[in-house]
């Protein structure tokens, strides 16, 4: 059964074959860009269904498929420039949070003008915006739901989180994501609790935010192990694409902090390394420093994952090892090595965030030191 969820200027529908709920929304427009990546919205289906749609109202639509995971401010750019040359009166972004986030600034760009590196450097705001509709086929990133996108400037390959907008539609159907393989599905799965955990642990949190991270992380904790070895289970899938759309609303209520702020450098610099893959391997680290600094904060998340964790600062490292222990159980065992990272990157690394990045961490619920960020770095390698 479809519902439907109302939240800040986004229209939400949840369940198997949402998107029919959006038909009489799409029917309102005349020329449509579709956005979306080489593969996933073929594969899943859920191209094909938006192209049965257009087709049976008799709106003209065009394809931009010309964007990668770990979008390249170049390919919002396009994008945008693509929106404005159809006169599109509304963008269709199909995807995970690459797709999704690409089409949440190219909307922008497209009416309100200027680049990427304008509104990451604040020289420009966002005034107005062609209409979107985000049709989601992971169970991680939450943009579905949130007004966050992440894009990486393709001359200094800084990664930036900005916040242009929601969608003014989006769709959750778990169908869509019966198609992710094991990694994939570990990688957002991993995305959708660090979402949940920063958040519960920042300066910002709340008791709001508290209890959807505490229900995203039981639901996780519990259908990831069993849905990695059974791929095509829909009630498992709903279950975690469930997890991932409050995650995302966590977030957008509250924030994440550092593990989100040094994923964002390695991935700005290694765009291959995937987002959910890099915050998986900082996360038991900086789990430790987290639990550490604020026990209390720490422990309402992770005693879902290890009931005998307190909510007490020499709990850290049973922290650290309660995470590690879980991602290690479904499969996880990547380091960063693999993605040709080594001792010499670190200081790099450093720099990246405490400078480029300084505006991620400003939640924290400790001050990030060139320290700590190397010995977080320095566990994952």
């Amino acid at each position: 059964m479809v519902f439907t969820l109302r939240y800040a200027s986004t229209t939400l529908y949840f369940g198997v074959n949402a998107l029919e709920n959006a038909k009489e929304y799409i029917s309102n427009h005349e020329k449509v860009v579709i956005a979306t990546g080489k593969t996933s919205a073929r594969v899943s289906g859920a191209l094909a269904d938006v192209e049965k749609i257009l087709k049976g109202y008799g709106i003209s639509y065009v394809i931009y498929d010309n964007i990668s995971p770990n979008p390249w401010a170049s390919q919002v750019e396009n994008l945008a420039k693509t929106i404005w040359g159809e006169g599109a009166d509304l963008v269709i972004a199909i995807g995970g949070g690459s797709p999704i986030d690409t089409a949440k600034m190219a909307a922008i760009i497209a009416l309100s003008g200027g680049s990427v590196k304008d509104y990451v450097k604040n020289l420009r705001k966002p005034k107005r915006s062609v209409p979107l509709i985000a049709i989601n086929l992971t169970h991680g990133t939450g943009t579905e739901i949130d007004r966050y996108a992440v894009v990486t400037l393709d001359d200094t390959l800084e990664k930036h989180g900005l916040s242009p907008k929601y969608p003014e539609i989006s769709i959750d159907d778990p169908r869509y994501t019966l198609t992710l393989d094991k990694r994939q599905t570990m990688y957002v799965s991993f995305d959708a609790f660090y979402h949940v955990y920063e958040s519960a642990t920042s300066k910002v949190r709340s008791l709001f935010i508290e209890s959807l991270a505490r229900e995203a992380t039981r639901i996780i904790s519990e259908a990831l192990p069993k849905v990695v070895n059974d791929l095509k289970n829909l009630d498992l899938r709903e279950k975690l694409l469930y997890a991932s759309m409050i995650a995302g609303i966590a977030i957008d209520s509250g924030s994440t902090h550092i593990i989100h702020a040094i994923e964002h450098a390695l991935s700005g610099l290694q765009p291959k390394l995937a987002h959910g893959c890099g915050l998986a391997l900082l996360g038991p680290r900086s789990a430790f420093y987290i639990h550490k600094a604020v026990p209390e904060y720490s422990a309402a998340i992770l005693k879902i994952l290890d009931p005998t964790i307190k909510p007490i600062s020499e709990d850290a490292e049973k922290a650290q090892k309660a995470v590690e222990k879980f991602q290690q159980e479904v499969g996880f065992t990547e380091k960063l090595s693999d993605y040709g990272f080594s001792e010499k990157d670190i200081n790099k690394i450093i720099e990246y965030v405490l400078t480029r990045l300084s505006y991620m961490h400003t939640n924290s619920p400790f001050p990030l030191t060139s320290e700590i960020i190397r010995d977080i770095v320095a566990h994952a390698l």
